[in-house]
């Protein structure tokens, strides 16, 4: 399916939305009304031309975000896009349950900010946590960002799109789900080589255990390390008497990341083995088999049979909403 956004509506010039628009939440105030200025002299009227045929076919149309009260009283077709320094801004000064609201009946699309001249990838939680349905991220970048979206997008058996959690469709103000979260690394298979490569030396594993997480309109990371198993990937058993425990503040979009490390000795940085990302909506009791993946979030070759074993335990939860 593809849905195509653009200027829709006839005669409509002085709302239409640009990436080049958004983009500009990014900077000062004064710098953006300087840049607002200078384009308006600059723009000829009507300089916009669109074809018939495409405004026939296009779905969504563009418009600049000016107030929630003015978005929601709009045409459902209508949409905003916002820049990750706008989506903190937002949520920073407390517009998210207005934001919630908007989202029920009009779509938002979020997308990284210009300044970053890497392609790296900004978290989507906290876009998730107001129902962005399009939260758009830097594919060329295998990151911990495009990870996370690779993981969310798994519990569907990655067969499209994933359905917001039922708290971000009712009216009233609901309190996200909580849990404290305990997790127990117990051992791990068949754990390749740095690259998936054939040859080299045995690898010496590490866990690293992240969770990301969103509370009151702020982005919560927490990260925990196993101890390193020497010159073992085959079958590593990490001690089982280690557990670690989280505080899982919003349940319906939170997602936990395994990776997989080589330790190298100091200074020479640590080798990337593997990853998964899972949803902590996702996560069940008990003793659980964590496929791992590449990179590039591909598993096949020497990554076909890499899994963890890992025991996890929900200490306490909300009631299911």
């Amino acid at each position: 399916m593809v849905v195509l956004k653009g200027r829709r509506p006839e005669g409509a010039t002085d709302d239409y939305d640009t990436d080049d628009d958004a983009a500009a939440d990014d900077m000062t105030d004064q710098q953006s009304m300087r840049t607002e200025r200078s384009s308006n002299t600059m723009r000829a009227p009507n300089s916009m031309k669109i074809a018939p045929e495409l405004a026939k076919i296009t779905l969504f149309h563009g418009t600049k975000f000016k107030s929630w009260q003015e978005s929601t009283q709009s045409f459902t077709y209508h949409m905003h896009s916002f820049s990750e320094s706008r989506v903190r801004s937002l949520c920073k000064h407390n517009q998210t349950n207005q934001w919630i609201q908007y989202n029920q009946t009009h779509m938002s699309r979020t997308f990284p900010s210009g300044k970053r001249v890497d392609s790296s990838n900004y978290s989507p939680i906290l876009a998730w946590s107001t129902g962005c349905q399009m939260v758009a991220l830097n594919y060329q970048t295998p990151d911990d960002p495009l990870r996370i979206n690779d993981g969310r997008f798994r519990e569907n058996g990655e067969q499209g799109y994933v359905l917001k959690p039922s708290s971000l469709m009712m009216n009233a103000d609901i309190e996200p789900r909580a849990a404290l979260l305990e997790v127990k690394i117990l051992s791990g298979s068949c754990l390749p080589k740095p690259g998936g490569l054939s040859h080299g030396e045995c690898i010496d594993p590490y866990i690293t255990i992240s969770l990301f997480d969103c509370h009151d309109g702020k982005e919560l990371v927490s990260v925990q390390t196993t101890n390193t198993v020497m010159n073992n990937g085959f079958a590593p058993i990490w001690n089982f008497e280690d557990s670690f425990h989280f505080q899982v503040q919003n349940m319906c979009v939170a997602v936990m990341q395994f990776t997989v490390w080589d330790k190298n000795p100091s200074p020479k940085p640590d080798d990337f083995i593997a990853n998964a990302s899972v949803p902590i909506s996702c996560m069940r009791h008990g003793i659980r088999s964590v496929q791992l993946f590449d990179a590039n979030n591909t598993r096949s070759g020497a990554f076909d049979f890499a899994s963890l074993l890992v025991l996890v335990k929900f200490e306490h939860s909300q009631a299911e909403i």
